[in-house]
């Protein structure tokens, strides 16, 4: 039925029964005109019967001929042999008795013969006032017809809308922000409770999952950050002995490396298995969080060419500012690895930033896989998680990220602070 009948779930409730009422209404209005058709055709034809026996008996006794009074009927004897009356067309005069139609005057006539004491009688009935009626019987049937189609449209048409607008408030409850009350809830139809109730399970279930998710994170991030920081703290204590060789040192140092680089993936991992959800907006100044983000990046040791600002010291964003530091760390952290240390460009323009790099870019494949997860372009160093992670925040937040090619060569990511579209 989608298919045929477009539209909401009200207008095609509202088609398909005016659609079967049409059919009704329309069978019955031809019964009806077929028995008023019927009715007529028995009347004009007793009609003229009795009006040839009244004729008939009174001209035997009166010894002239009695024609009908009414203006629509005409009745003419001869006897066999004899001329024509005037106005007889012989046609009509050489009928067989009984009841006949005719349509040689271009208009439907009723003809009944007789004969009777050696006379034939011919009484011609014009059917124009019985056209007439039929026709306003039809003209009314008709309107009457497309007045009970349109009401009854219109009527359905609110009844769906009464009994659909439990499914959309129901909706709204789903959409909407969930306080723990139930969706079912007294007074419900039979059929929006069943489905009420089917929400309130799953919406239980999830709860459960979810809460089990939230406790497998919790254990594993305790878990596995304790022995790595005891790893780490092992090699920084082999680090301080004098003795150590050189070989030994190059070791524990590439311990240390990879035990940070295995908290920063646990810490990733974590972050992506939880809700990102804002804390709370507040507007940031921009160029402050993206020098602020720079700067820490900076301490750990990061180097480029040189790192061009373009940015209104006044402009600012509403944010979360955890979540926008760490899109803005990954941004960054991410041209400073595959720009290869050259020149970095960080723009801002309406609600647009733009991290733009100077690096061979994303080559031939799709520059929006790079928000995959574990997904390494070009073979480049880390864990492939940071641009999961801002994809991540920034569904969370409403905001859209897209990357793309340069024309002139290297990767831009952009980050539109507009709420995506629904």
């Amino acid at each position: 039925m989608r298919r045929w009948l477009p539209g909401g779930m009200r207008l095609r409730i509202a088609l398909s029964v005016t659609a079967m009422l049409v059919v009704l209404i329309v069978a019955q209005s031809l019964a009806l005109v077929q028995l008023n058709e019927e009715m007529e055709e028995e009347f004009i034809a007793g009609t003229l019967d009795e009006q040839l026996n009244y004729s008939i008996e009174h001209s035997r006794r009166l010894g002239t001929l009695i024609g009908p009074q009414t203006p629509n009927m005409t009745l003419y004897r001869f006897a066999p042999g004899e001329a024509l009356p005037q106005g007889l067309s012989p046609a009509l005069a050489a009928l067989a008795v009984g009841d006949h139609e005719d349509w040689s005057a271009g208009r439907e006539l009723h003809v009944a013969v007789r004969e009777a004491d050696g006379q034939r009688y011919v009484l011609i009935y014009d059917e124009s006032e019985h056209g007439t009626r039929e026709l306003a019987v039809v003209t009314a049937v008709v309107i009457g017809g497309l007045v009970l189609t349109a009401l009854s449209f219109f009527l359905v048409y609110a009844i769906a809308a009464r009994l659909t607008r439990g499914l959309e408030t129901l909706a709204a409850r789903v959409e909407g922000e969930r306080d723990g009350t139930p969706f079912a809830q007294p007074g419900l139809d039979a059929e929006l409770l069943a489905v009420a109730r089917a929400l309130d399970r799953a919406e239980a279930r999830q709860a459960a999952m979810l809460a089990r998710e939230r406790d497998f994170n919790a254990n594993l991030s305790h878990e596995l950050r304790t022995p790595l920081a005891g790893i780490r703290s092992d090699a920084e204590m082999l680090l301080t002995d004098a003795t150590l060789s050189a070989k030994a040192r190059r070791r524990a140092e590439r311990i240390i490396a990879t035990t940070d680089h295995t908290a920063t993936l646990a810490n990733s991992l974590l972050l992506l298995a939880r809700e990102a959800r804002p804390q709370g907006a507040e507007p940031v100044n921009l160029s402050a969080a993206v020098r602020d983000a720079w700067a820490r990046l900076q301490a750990a040791g990061a180097k480029a060419e040189a790192v061009d600002i373009h940015i209104d010291p006044a402009a600012e964003v509403l944010a979360d500012p955890g979540l926008l530091a760490l899109v803005l760390h990954n941004l960054l952290e991410n041209a400073l690895r595959h720009g290869e240390g050259r020149a970095i460009e960080v723009a801002f323009e309406g609600r647009r930033l733009e991290v733009r790099d100077r690096g061979p870019g994303f080559g031939a494949e799709d520059p929006m896989r790079s928000f995959e997860r574990f997904h390494r372009g070009g073979g480049k160093p880390g864990h492939g998680l940071g641009l999961a992670l801002v994809q991540h925040v920034c569904t969370a937040c409403g905001w859209t990220v897209r990357a793309a090619n340069r024309p002139d060569g290297g990767a831009c990511l952009t980050i539109d602070f507009e709420p995506a579209a629904a």
